[in-house]
């Protein structure tokens, strides 16, 4: 390239000092195939911009100042219009749902660390409901922390569907724990979801053949204290507040616990919001 084209081009300086972005910065949106030069001198390694690429660079820096990864930001600068758009609107519903879990985990946190978690469990309020005896179709896995969202996805989804195929579902789903899931112990867990035709379900229980974790058992009647939380509570450690509360309420009226700890959903967790209500945090009970 002749000096007369290089004419027609913005150095590295000039085009940083329009994109509003450092040299450095273009150098690594430049390796990281962001936002390529017009045209890198063979002799000095000089890099060259066009003036018409200002827009891309400055939609690159805006969009990293939204905290999206740089292969988030690959993805939407190489999308068109509308779909990148649409990209964009993805991403950020995530990072709502993130912050919201957050502010709910960094409020549990502050009352620790205070000493002040009775002001907090106040914001939870807890009530008992009794629940009839029922039989259900269950999943019992050990699972961790990290594991434990993407389980409780997949094994009530295979639940649900075998049990509209066995009278229908007659009540919302529920994960048990019959030991404690964190980073460091596994539980187990148990995913329930009741059936209407309890024979029906047996039957497809058996085809699932042996090794299956799949069980049919009948879930005695039982009295629930709970209270109801968001889906931004939902998240591990964030939850443990909604049970700690529960606990503290369930001690202060003498009562006792007769069963696992369990987890009540009866909305539609993909189309609820972070702020929407979800699940019911719940212990068995018994007592005055």
């Amino acid at each position: 390239m002749n000096a007369q084209e290089h004419g027609r081009l913005l150095s590295i300086g000039e085009f940083a000092a329009r994109a509003r972005l450092s040299p450095k910065a273009l150098r690594l949106y430049d390796r990281l195939g962001l936002l390529q030069p017009a045209h890198v001198d063979e002799v000095s390694g000089y890099r060259y911009y066009r003036s018409d690429q200002v827009e891309r660079a400055r939609t690159v820096a805006l969009l990293r100042r939204l905290d999206m990864p740089l292969a988030g930001v690959a993805e939407i600068v190489a999308l068109d219009g509308e779909r990148a758009a649409r990209s964009l609107d993805g991403y950020w519903a995530g990072a709502e749902e993130r912050f919201a879990e957050q502010r709910t985990l960094a409020r549990y946190l502050r009352g620790r660390l205070s000493g002040r978690n009775t002001e907090l469990y106040a914001t939870f309020e807890v009530k008992t409901v009794d629940v009839p005896e029922r039989y259900v179709i269950s999943e019992t896995r050990h699972v961790r922390a990290a594991e434990l969202p993407s389980w409780i996805g997949t094994s009530l989804e295979r639940l649900e569907e075998a049990a509209e195929q066995c009278g229908g579902i007659p009540a919302a789903p529920s994960v048990l724990y019959h030991a404690e899931v964190t980073e460091e112990s596994d539980g187990p867990a148990e995913s329930c979801v009741p059936v209407g035709d309890a024979e029906a379900a047996r039957a497809w229980a058996q085809r699932q053949g042996r090794g299956s974790d799949v069980k049919v058992r009948l879930e005695p009647a039982h009295r629930l204290a709970y209270t109801r939380i968001t889906k931004a509570q939902v998240s591990y450690p964030q939850i443990v507040a909604a049970f700690d509360a529960v606990e503290a309420w369930i001690a202060e009226r003498g009562l006792t616990v007769t069963g696992p700890c369990r987890e009540v959903y009866f909305a539609d967790w993909a189309s609820a919001g972070p702020q929407d209500q979800v699940c019911d945090v719940a212990f068995p009970v018994s007592g005055p």
